[in-house]
């Protein structure tokens, strides 16, 4: 079987977290210093959650936290946890509060996180979002066969469910989450989560994982990615320029990252890419190997699929606030194109059910203008240029741009 190899396990218990600020009683939650002038995330210290794939078949998750930062599993009276919360994100991205109600964003990730529901639940809680439980029927966890014999858990990939599951609520605080849990973090026990998703009626499916292409990619395209009439987000990597798998796949929507930071300007907001042109780290890039170009594509520099086409906030030095407690201490500062992913995946669910036989990657190609275009900075150096270097229209690191509300995910 294609990637059939154990699971990966993650890195050991980290040492992770996010500073608490002092703010007043119900105030906005404030970044911490580092966010003021935000660069690539060699900036701050990091530690990635998930083990670099070590075999071909192996997943690792694209979620990265800071190590500088102090971590909290409660709040004292008058303060904020640090990072970017949902109020941020949607003055950033100018989405609205309300929205997605009666949609349902699936989250695939690999082993367990036994603490999902309750550290979603502290998230909400701190941010105002209406409650999203097992009991009211927002919140379902099943194992990739839709049962509850849930794998095993895994620290570092609980670290990438809690933060995928909060990005999604900071997205659209009204979709209902259904979170599918893979026996191991290989692609077929993935994939097979991936249909288990769309069988359950999921229209919106996140994936915050990847690994190096091989030839048998577009095999697993067929199995696992092409369902009609369902947007499916994949995080383009956070190892600077060049292409992970799934992100390549023809049919899905390949989430680039970007710096992030309040200014002076009309929007309130500026973004360059997440990364250097030293390279190494940062959002993902390039020119796939085996996967077809899609239809919808029309840079000319890359014979096959280019990654990304889109892209939001990734860089863990304006990163995202996100409570996990499994083996870490409760409020963190995560980032990584793993909070983008989940994030488009709630911007998507904003906009409405895609249409039954459409591939709702393409939306974005037809409504440009409805998206912010990133057009500094760079995640390498290669050739052509935009590959990996921002510019005016499209580029790999950021794809089109970020969402200017939720008009560019719609037919």
């Amino acid at each position: 079987m294609r990637r059939g190899v154990p699971a990966l396990l993650s890195a050991a218990t980290l040492v992770i977290g996010g500073l608490i600020a002092a703010a007043p009683a119900g105030a906005a939650p404030a970044p911490a210093a580092p966010h003021a002038s935000p660069t690539a995330s060699t900036s701050v210290p990091t530690h990635r959650l998930c083990a670099e794939p070590a075999k071909p078949g192996y997943m690792a998750c694209n979620a990265v936290a800071r190590t500088d930062v102090k971590q909290s599993l409660a709040l004292g009276r008058h303060l904020t946890p640090s990072g970017f919360g949902p109020s941020d994100l949607q003055s950033a991205y100018n989405l609205p509060k309300t929205g997605g109600s009666g949609q349902t964003v699936a989250i695939i990730d690999a082993n367990d996180d036994p603490n999902a529901e309750k550290d979603l639940a502290t998230y909400r809680k701190q941010y105002g979002l209406p409650d999203c439980t097992t009991a009211n029927g927002c919140f379902k966890k099943v194992d990739q066969n839709g049962g509850t014999k849930y794998p095993a858990p895994d620290a570092g990939w609980a670290g990438e469910i809690s933060l995928d599951v909060d990005m999604v609520s900071a997205s659209c605080p009204s979709c209902h989450i259904l979170l599918v849990e893979a026996n191991s973090a290989n692609m077929d026990d993935l994939g097979a989560a991936v249909n288990r998703a769309v069988t359950m009626g999921a229209k919106f499916v996140s994936n915050s994982y990847g690994g190096p292409e091989d030839s048998t990619d577009t095999t697993s395209d067929e199995k696992y990615f092409k369902h009609p009439g369902v947007a499916i987000t994949v995080s383009s990597g956070d190892s600077g320029y060049g292409v992970e798998y799934p992100a390549a796949s023809q049919y899905v929507t390949a989430v680039g990252g970007t710096s992030l930071k309040k200014d002076s300007s009309t929007r309130g907001w500026s973004e360059s890419v997440w990364g250097t042109k030293a390279g190494g780290e940062g959002a993902g890039s390039g020119c796939s190997q085996y996967d077809a170009k899609p239809a919808w594509q029309k840079d000319t520099g890359c014979a096959k699929r280019t990654v990304a086409d889109v892209a939001s906030v990734a860089d863990p030095a304006t990163g995202l606030a996100v409570y996990d407690s499994y083996q870490a201490t409760g409020w963190n500062v995560y980032g990584g194109t793993s909070a983008s992913a989940p994030f488009i995946a709630g911007v998507y669910a904003l906009a409405g059910a895609p249409g039954a036989s459409d591939t709702p990657a393409s939306y974005p190609y037809t409504h440009a203008t409805s998206l912010n275009d990133v057009s500094s900075g760079a995640n390498g150096s290669c050739s052509p240029a935009y590959l990996c270097t921002a510019g005016k229209g499209y580029d790999g690191p950021t794809g089109l741009g970020t969402p200017n509300g939720a008009a560019a995910f719609t037919k």
